[in-house]
């Protein structure tokens, strides 16, 4: 389950106060689950004719990124550092620059799962057709494209979660 809303939004205004106010044209969206502090930030557009070609707007954005992931590497693992012994998450950074993303120095944590052979078929046609080079990139994909065509439906259950929490917090206390 994800951190509770109120810790959650600690961490948000932490970083909030934190990051440098240059590095952003807005704010940094922070998303954080059990093992990990993921901040990604919007950064500004770089100067492109606009009649320029997608590949080229595309290069020129990824360039940025990467210009920014550079110039703000020291600053960025000191800040890690610091939140990493505050909230006792690795932190993860990425950027955003028009309809470029890129996430680096992010986890990819193992999962165990049990699969029946019905979902084990699924991932291995994934495989041999190619889609996927693994059962393992293969449950990940599958995870992604549930998670856009669901979208709606996880928030509203982590609503729901969160809810959950707020009246188990007003209960009983146990010694």
């Amino acid at each position: 389950m994800a951190m509770k809303n109120t810790a959650h939004d600690e961490v948000q205004a932490w970083f909030a106060g934190r990051l440098p106010d240059q590095w952003f044209t807005g704010p940094a969206e922070v998303s954080v689950d059990r093992e990990e502090i993921l901040v990604v930030g919007p950064l500004a557009e770089p100067d492109v004719a606009p009649d320029a070609e997608h590949d080229a707007r595309a290069s020129a954005a990824a360039g940025r990124i990467s210009r920014w992931r550079e110039e703000t590497r020291e600053e960025r693992i000191g800040i890690a550092q610091s939140a990493e012994y505050r909230f006792g998450r690795k932190v993860a950074w990425g950027a955003t620059c028009g309809s470029t993303s890129t996430l680096f120095t992010h986890l990819a944590i193992p999962v165990m799962t049990r699969l029946r052979q019905p979902e084990r078929q699924v991932l291995d046609t994934l495989v041999e057709s190619g889609v996927a080079r693994s059962r393992s990139e293969a449950l990940a994909w599958s995870v992604r494209l549930v998670g856009q065509h669901t979208e709606d439906w996880l928030v509203e259950l982590r609503t729901a979660m969160e809810s959950v929490d707020e009246v188990r917090a007003r209960g009983p206390q146990t010694g």
